[in-house]
């Protein structure tokens, strides 16, 4: 847990999705959202209030034709 600016963000999971060609994104569930970073971005893509949508914002945002990755928790 840390705090930052009087407030407490709590990291509660983590999944990897992995395509054909390695990782692909991640899946970071703080509070009550879920956000979504593809593979070498800066910043989140988004935020999602499920696991679900998160998962298919991930896919959405991968190569048109992309299967579905491997979701991983770590």
């Amino acid at each position: 847990m840390s705090t930052t600016t009087g407030t407490t963000t709590k990291t509660l999971a983590l999944w990897v999705a992995y395509g054909t060609n390695g990782v692909v994104g991640s899946i970071r569930h703080v509070d009550d959202e879920y956000q979504v970073t593809m593979a070498g971005a800066d910043t989140a893509t988004g935020t999602y209030p499920s696991l679900a949508s998160a998962k298919g914002a991930l896919h959405s945002h991968m190569t048109p034709g992309s299967a579905w990755p491997m979701f991983q928790e770590h």
